[in-house]
């Protein structure tokens, strides 16, 4: 059985630094879940580094600023890093022969909002006919979905464009209700034979950047939290860290609560072994 703990302090003692999931953890997408600032704070007090660690399809600095909205001031963690900082980052420097071998003219499928993963680069937004490859970052609109964009993803196809995700979640729970992400239309193309490049959780190479950041060169005293089995808790096993699962994020109904209740371990251990994946302890919340 996964053992079920009341509050992260049960299992600091074994861990330097934290990893940190932001939506579905810290907030929902619109506001902080309570208790996510004093936990922050004991962390700190204990010594603790933290880095946020998002499959979000924009920069650092977009997360940072809504943090701050949100009431997360910036002196309640250390570093920041993104599924969309990290495709900024591969389209600045094409040091990938995947990103070499991209034009300069891409078609955006996603919102304004998250133009500032290219706005700064060499990189023209045209439209699909035109376009060298596709930057997915998601549904343009909350109450989209994959079948939305389905006459994009057959031009697309028809053209043979790449596709670069900018965010691997195939969906996050926004005030109790499911959204479509870019994970999921690029799976989509995936499936219908186009060619995709993903980046952030839960390819390993996101937490060796993420690791990097916090300095702690032991994996073993390093912990993710996170409330996605398929993405935080891979992608920890795959860094080599362990993972805490928040139960009252994206798998609550799968487990028949609500937010900050305690899951049956019986049910858990299932959701588990259909995953394939095993977090090392499950929390309600992020709570200290």
């Amino acid at each position: 059985m996964i053992p079920l703990i009341s509050g992260l302090s049960a299992v600091a003692g074994r861990y330097d630094g934290f990893v940190l999931d932001l939506w579905g953890v810290i907030h929902d997408g619109v506001v902080a879940y309570p208790g996510v600032a004093e936990t922050l704070t004991a962390l700190r007090a204990a010594g603790k580094r933290t880095i946020m660690l998002s499959n979000a399809p924009r920069r650092a600095t977009a997360l940072i600023e809504q943090l701050t909205r949100l009431g997360i001031g910036r002196d309640l963690y250390d570093e920041v890093l993104s599924s969309g900082e990290a495709v900024h980052l591969d389209l600045e420097r094409r040091s990938d022969p995947i990103f070499a071998a991209l034009g300069s003219k891409l078609y955006h499928l996603g919102p304004e909002r998250d133009r500032n993963v290219y706005e700064s680069l060499p990189y023209r937004s045209v439209d699909l006919e035109s376009a060298d490859f596709v930057l997915n970052t998601g549904p343009v609109e909350v109450t989209e979905t994959v079948a939305d964009y389905q006459a994009v993803l057959d031009r697309a196809l028809a053209r043979r464009l790449p596709m670069v995700c900018a965010n691997p979640d195939h969906v996050v729970i926004r005030q109790g209700k499911r959204i479509t992400c870019a994970g999921a239309i690029a799976d989509r193309y995936a499936d219908m034979g186009g060619q995709v490049v993903q980046r952030g959780k839960p390819d390993p190479a996101i937490y060796e950047v993420a690791l990097a950041a916090l300095g702690i060169a032991d994996r073993t005293r390093v912990c993710a939290v996170g409330d996605a089995l398929h993405t935080d808790v891979r992608g920890a096993r795959a860094g080599g860290i362990d993972a805490v699962l928040v139960t009252g994020g994206i798998h609550a109904d799968e487990l028949g609560i609500k937010w900050g209740e305690t899951a049956d371990p019986a049910r858990l251990a299932e959701l588990a072994r259909h995953h394939g994946e095993t977090p090392v302890a499950a929390l309600p919340k992020f709570i200290w």
